[in-house]
């Protein structure tokens, strides 16, 4: 999605200089407090306010009330907002020193927010990073430091109709030349109007391309520059555009109708998130669970696929640090973490929530999980929204035939340089 007004916003905050963006200086508090300092031991006292996003925000209430159960002396005040509105909703509080003590941040939004000065770095000590998937860990560190944790996690797999497959005489793709067999076979013998799906260009389209720039060994950025303009860059356009020039995915079906299409058996196969699980069976019913199955993505020179999700990050102008991250600490147990899959299907970030209960029963939530080893996150930089519009619109100028992968790579190049990282 675009954020229309996240480069004003931010802009703004970066000319005021923020390094503690809570509430009005004469209201800060602890906003004081020296970043990254450990918290306090014992249970968590005060109020603190925590705003949320979407299903999880609305079913953190029900976590938050566990919490006080737990921290009789806490009060924990939940907002709620859509999904479409958050990110725009932080840079102006940022921008208005008006920020709660906690909030849910989009992994791609770290680096941008975290630049401004807004958060408080996790303290040392109070999270062991190797407990959550890497991934995931990765997207909260902005120049070498940790801004927040991972809350919750997504990644990509191969949505396939195993029906079609079969009466196309072919198995899982496991690697380049096997998807494009796949998505042949599934047009050609399994009765597909569409082999597969893959977003032609526009907002968000940098989510289903990157992973096989990744595979094939490109990267958005190396050792601070960034690399869109290199082989392995080219070769993954090329691979990508090759699924529209043979007539294997359409350029003009709407991502909404995926689903649909899928059911119907016009579509044989789409890269998306867990989120389709719950998509596919609710319309598809209860006589199409068998009809379809996810494959891990495919190998060129790995399998990697996009991880994104949210994180949570504390303010620096908290009023009251301690109960902020305490609070933090206790939605990334292992126990926390699995009741909010229960709640709302949400894939924890923590490693340990996997091994019990129905996230260890589901073989289509377990393939998420074995992918989610292999999956990287977009570079935590304040610039990065604008950065994904350049890439979006190449992808979409290799898609349509305007322009070759030579071509679009050295403009993705020169234009994300010209953005800069906004460091």
């Amino acid at each position: 999605m675009k954020h229309l007004r996240y480069a004003t916003a931010l802009v703004v905050a970066l000319a005021l200089g923020v390094t503690g963006c809570g509430r009005d200086e004469a209201d800060s508090g602890s906003g004081g407090q020296p970043a990254g300092k450990e918290i306090a031991a014992g249970k968590a006292k005060g109020a603190i306010r925590v705003w949320a996003v979407g299903g999880e925000g609305e079913k953190l209430t029900e976590l938050a009330s566990d919490f006080m159960k737990e921290n009789p002396d806490a009060k924990v005040n939940v907002t709620s907002f859509p999904f479409d509105a958050a990110h725009d909703k932080i840079a102006t509080a940022i921008v208005g020193r008006q920020t709660p003590d906690v909030s849910v941040v989009g992994t791609t939004w770290m680096g941008e927010f975290a630049k401004t000065g807004a958060f408080d770095p996790t303290p040392t000590g109070l999270f062991d990073k190797s407990k959550f998937f890497e991934g995931s860990w990765n997207s909260t560190v902005v120049g070498g430091t940790a801004y927040g944790v991972p809350w919750n996690v997504e990644t990509r797999l191969i949505f396939h109709r195993k029906d079609l497959a079969a009466k196309a005489g072919v198995q899982k793709p496991a690697d380049w030349q096997g998807l494009t067999d796949f998505a042949k076979a599934m047009k050609d013998k399994g009765g597909a109007k569409w082999g597969i799906y893959l977003q032609p260009g526009g907002t968000g389209s940098w989510q289903s391309f990157m992973p096989f720039a990744w595979q094939a060994g490109a990267d958005i950025m190396k050792d601070g520059k960034f690399t869109l303009d290199t082989p392995e860059m080219r070769k993954a356009l090329e691979y990508y555009a090759s699924f529209f020039k043979q007539g294997l995915a359409p350029t003009n079906l709407a991502p909404e109708a995926v689903g649909s299409g899928f059911i119907k058996g016009e579509v044989g196969a789409f890269v998306s998130g867990p989120w389709h699980m719950g998509i596919l069976r609710g319309e598809g019913g209860p006589g199409f669970e068998g009809k379809w199955d996810v494959a891990q993505m495919p190998r060129e020179q790995a399998g990697t696929s996009f991880i994104g999700g949210f994180d949570l990050a504390v303010f620096k102008g908290s009023r009251n640090r301690d109960t902020a991250w305490k609070f933090v600490q206790f939605l990334t147990t292992p126990a926390a973490q699995q009741k909010l899959y229960d709640l709302v299907g949400s894939l924890p970030a923590v490693q340990e929530s996997w091994q019990s209960g129905k996230l260890a029963d589901d073989p289509f939530v377990k393939a998420f999980g074995e992918q989610l080893n292999d999956a990287k996150s977009a570079p935590a930089i304040a610039t990065w929204e604008q950065v994904a519009d350049v890439v979006d619109d190449g992808i979409e100028r290799v898609v349509r035939g305007v322009s070759d992968p030579a071509t679009v790579a050295k403009g993705m190049q020169t234009k994300a340089t010209a953005i800069g990282t906004g460091s």
